[in-house]
């Protein structure tokens, strides 16, 4: 049942943007390594092979929020941004190519076990009939890309692969629909946990491959 936001609450674009500030991929020291001109050319390959797995296949994260979605508002923002991660999921395949094999890791098969799980509790997020949850989990995904496109150019540079320019929602457009999403307090909730769930899900990522590389080096 929808309510009326507290007043004296932070704003909801506040809230989500400080959630992907903290809790997303931004600062991971495996991530950050990838920027490094030092940089393992076998952690950009795992890096890069392990997020197609995750979000280079169709559906994606995008794809299944608009199917799941009944909010008219919304429409304009997720065709935006299944655009944007198009060209997001063309540019992972070519890096993956471009960076060569996945490297052999003790541990391999709990790997793809690991990734596998966290592919599908992706989907089960994208595909939530919560009213609120799979946009959450979409909002989360454009809001933390930037910061692992970032370190994924770097690493195409080195390769001389160019990035293309991004395309994803603009940061006014995404909080216009948070802000409007937030216009109910049950739709925020749910929102919240999408975002604060698919963020988790990349930070495992994260550890997982820091692992990896660790297991590499030792």
């Amino acid at each position: 049942m929808g309510g009326v936001i507290n007043a004296t609450a932070p704003a909801p674009w506040s809230v989500v943007s400080s959630l992907a500030s903290r809790d997303g991929s931004a600062g991971h020291p495996q991530l950050t390594a990838l920027a490094r001109a030092a940089c393992d050319a076998r952690d950009v390959a795992d890096a890069a092979h392990y997020l197609c797995i995750l979000h280079a296949r169709l559906p994606g994260v995008i794809e299944h929020a608009a199917a799941h979605s009944d909010f008219d508002f919304a429409r304009g923002w997720l065709m935006d941004a299944a655009a944007g991660f198009a060209q997001e999921r063309a540019y992972l395949v070519a890096l993956a190519a471009a960076a060569g094999p996945v490297p052999s890791t003790p541990g391999q098969a709990n790997t793809e076990a690991a990734i596998a799980a966290q592919r599908h509790a992706i989907e089960m997020l994208a595909q939530s009939e919560r009213r609120g949850c799979a946009l959450g989990a979409a909002i989360a995904l454009v809001l933390d890309w930037p910061a692992i496109r970032a370190s994924l150019d770097a690493a195409a540079a080195r390769l001389t692969l160019a990035p293309p320019s991004p395309a994803l929602p603009e940061p006014a457009a995404t909080a216009d629909l948070i802000t409007l999403l937030a216009a109910s307090r049950g739709v925020e909730r749910a929102m919240l946990f999408g975002v604060e769930q698919l963020l988790a899900q990349h930070r495992g990522l994260w550890d997982l491959l820091e692992a990896r590389s660790e297991a590499r080096a030792g």
